[in-house]
């Protein structure tokens, strides 16, 4: 850490942050069909002594409520007060999709799916444009929080490519239960951020629209975990089990169409041919068991009460590092 350098000067959307303050700044850059204008809060806190820049990100999808839960907690305790360096937190990146509990912008688009936007763009478009280029360029390090869509309930777990050493390095440190190799996805806030040259971080925890406290409590922990390496602010280490690391993974798919029921614990080590659900018709006629082909780790559940021939059930590790 000692070989960095930062700047002298922080100045974001048009506002200077000077060593040593609190700003609240309002992101405003499109209106609704009302005419009314959501503005979107950013939270700045700068210590007196120059460092990294953190960025705490939440709400990316405005029904994954876990992320918009774990920065208001870092908020409200207080933890997004550094001795050394910049945090921004934004609790709620996309508040258009938060005030109508859905995933996507009121354009119908996945604000994750349209970086790094255009200026004459869709709505969720200039959104992305606008934020790449006044606030993206600022970042050092971006902890973004997410939750499993729809049904899916995801184990607590950090995401990222396992040859990128410097964020390999950052989830190990974060460490949640899961580190997962996850490929950049085309247009996503991450791979932004890849391109910009800096080190972003993806967590998982819990599903949308219901809160998962075992989630919340790993997020905010790993962001304290991280805060305290990069030497942004002294927190006591807590003991707690390296992060299994899967480098490769599966999605196991269900054989029959009908209604679903879990029969083990998410986050869990099975043994092959152990029994992991059982899908039934609503008529007594059938059962089929959803078995484990191998040994492996399930780190992610669909808990949907009726499921479809050839939907995700299961997520589970293929090989680990």
């Amino acid at each position: 850490m000692s070989s960095e350098t930062y700047k002298d000067k922080i100045s974001i959307l048009g506002v200077e942050i000077q060593r040593g303050e609190s700003k609240v700044l309002d992101f405003d850059v499109a209106k609704l069909h009302t005419r009314n204008s959501i503005k979107v809060p950013i939270f700045i806190e700068r210590a007196k002594k120059d460092g990294p820049v953190v960025l705490l990100l939440g709400g990316v999808h405005g029904d994954e409520i876990n992320g918009v839960e774990i920065v208001r907690r870092i908020i409200r305790n207080k933890i997004n007060k550094p001795t050394r360096g910049t945090i921004i937190s934004i609790p709620v990146f996309n508040i258009f999709g938060f005030l109508n509990l859905s995933r996507k912008f009121p354009d119908g688009r996945d604000l994750n799916r349209v970086f790094p936007g255009s200026a004459k763009g869709s709505l969720a478009s200039q959104f992305a444009f606008q934020f790449k280029k006044d606030i993206a360029p600022h970042v050092d390090y971006v902890l973004d929080f997410h939750s499993g869509g729809g049904h899916r309930v995801n184990v607590a777990q950090t995401r990222c490519m396992l040859d990128d050493e410097k964020t390999l390095e950052l989830a190990k440190v974060f460490n949640a239960p899961f580190i997962v190799q996850s490929k950049t996805i085309s247009k996503s806030l991450r791979e932004t951020f890849k391109e910009l040259g800096k080190t972003a971080l993806l967590f998982e925890g819990g599903k949308s629209m219901l809160y998962d406290e075992k989630a919340i409590q790993y997020g905010v922990q790993g962001a304290r975990n991280v805060l305290r390496f990069l030497k942004m602010k002294s927190f006591k280490a807590l003991p707690r089990d390296p992060s299994i690391i899967i480098a490769k993974s599966k999605w196991l798919r269900a054989s029959h169409s009908g209604m679903f029921h879990v029969h083990i614990e998410n986050g869990t080590w099975v043994t092959k041919k152990t029994v992991m659900g059982v899908i039934t018709d609503p008529f007594g006629s059938f059962e089929r068991k959803v078995y484990a082909p191998f040994d492996c780790y399930v780190f992610c559940v669909n808990i949907a009460p009726i499921v479809n021939r050839g939907d995700a059930v299961f997520h589970v590790s293929l090989e680990l590092k």
